[in-house]
């Protein structure tokens, strides 16, 4: 399988596109096909098996083949259940990606492209020097992507997160680490973070220098493993009830959402797709004008979403150039703030359960479907993430505490420190060189 960027169209292999992050021509990376299987092909029962089953194609022809099922074996080593939800009259399941190291979805798809990435340096022709990992968050990924390559020779990651925009939680996961990962708290909103990291992978003095790379949902090694576990669950779903459910999945830089829109289109048993978005409207208003038109991200309770100019639209763009086939294909609906918190109060009421403000977003979106589309159709929501992370929201909403996972109560007790930078390339330049220094 090759890779070409969604600008120039020029094609590359799997383990440059996983290396390189964003292509050279500031495109993304995107399969020169997507595969397509039948359901009934598919063997696997656990996610690890499926991952391993529809993935390969997507290794196909390169060194790391053989390592694939190895890879999918280390990296989703912990639970991804799908739960049914009782007191429901329509059939409804919570799929459940917060039980990794760090509480939240991002911590498949940063475990998987660690992996990989760790095992492609090996097979490069270079000097030795290290890989500097350069992620922007508005709040999980960094902390997911930190866990995930903390410790490994030859990586390192550099975090970018807007000043004040993310729960105590969430930053202490970010700035929890030392070694191999550095914190830089940047004075702008996670657009300004998204921005820097694009401003110094544009610059081609210091990109040669630091030998960037991306884990955002930019970089293709994400957002393989995030297909998987639409795939495995569509697939779950449909084997056990025998017809395919719709997918409600809260998104903000869209790599979520477009890793359902390729499961489906690989031939896995999903019916619609919906985005569930909070008060960055930038989507939303697209589906519904056919303009794309993106701007400065409003802060919002659910804050890991906060984004305005959502980078993996460029990659839907590229995959449903047509606006009639793109508008068929997903539909979006934004939840504000308030009817974030009625949700968390309702669901702790009539479930037991407590989600966290991105998966309220999803829950909220599902009660305000048209009663044509829930009456005895299935539905499946994505849980992003763990609600103890956000327990300053959640526990004021419903008046009790939520319980702290083992891995996250680890994490809280270690010491945590950050740089604070102007979100302006050239200070984040200076901050970069002496952390080099440092390892010279």
């Amino acid at each position: 399988m090759d890779y070409r960027s969604t600008r120039s169209r020029r094609e590359t292999d799997l383990i440059t596109a996983v290396m390189q992050g964003l292509a050279a021509d500031g495109g993304l990376f995107v399969p020169v096909e997507i595969p397509h299987f039948d359901p009934e092909s598919i063997r696997g029962d656990t996610l690890p098996e499926i991952a391993a089953e529809l993935l390969l194609p997507f290794f196909s022809g390169s060194p790391l083949e053989p390592e694939l099922r190895d890879i999918c074996d280390d990296a989703l080593d912990f639970a991804v259940p799908l739960t049914r939800l009782q007191a429901r009259p329509d059939p409804l399941a919570v799929l459940e990606l917060f039980h990794g190291p760090t509480a939240a979805f991002k911590d498949v798809g940063a475990r998987f492209l660690a992996a990989v990435m760790e095992r492609s340096l090996p097979l490069l022709d270079d000097d030795g020097r290290p890989v500097t990992i350069l992620v922007a968050t508005s709040g999980d990924t960094g902390g997911a992507v930190a866990a995930a390559f903390h410790g490994r020779s030859r990586l390192r990651v550099g975090v970018l997160f807007p000043k004040g925009q993310v729960s105590a939680r969430q930053q202490h996961q970010l700035t929890c680490w030392g070694g191999n990962v550095r914190s830089f708290e940047v004075e702008g909103s996670f657009d300004d973070c998204q921005a820097l990291a694009k401003a110094a992978f544009r610059d081609p003095v210091l990109s040669r220098r630091h030998r960037f790379s991306s884990a955002n949902s930019i970089n293709l090694g994400r957002l393989l493993p995030q297909v998987a576990y639409h795939a495995a669950s569509s697939l779950w779903h449909w084997r056990e009830a025998g017809m395919a459910a719709g997918y409600i999945v809260p998104t903000g830089n869209l790599g979520n959402g477009l890793a359902c829109v390729w499961a489906r289109a690989m031939g896995m048993p999903i019916r619609e797709i919906v985005f569930a978005i909070n008060s960055n409207l930038t989507i939303p208003e697209y589906l519904a004008t056919g303009k794309w038109r993106p701007r400065p991200s409003v802060r919002t309770l659910a804050s890991a979403m906060d984004v305005g100019d959502p980078s993996n639209m460029e990659r839907l763009f590229d995959m449903l150039p047509d606006f009639g086939e793109l508008r068929a294909t997903v539909q979006a609906y934004p939840v504000d703030d308030d009817a974030i918190r009625a949700q968390i109060r309702q669901d702790d009421e009539r479930f037991g359960r407590v989600w966290c403000p991105h998966t309220a977003t999803g829950f909220r979106v599902y009660d305000q479907l048209a009663q044509a589309q829930r009456a005895g159709r299935p539905w499946i929501v994505c849980a992003t993430a763990h609600p103890a992370k956000f327990e300053s929201i959640t526990e004021s909403l419903t008046g009790h505490a939520v319980p702290v996972p083992d891995s996250l109560q680890a994490l809280l007790a270690l010491s945590a420190e950050h740089v604070t930078v102007r979100a302006e390339v050239d200070a984040l330049a200076v901050e970069l060189d002496r952390w080099n220094a440092e390892f010279e």
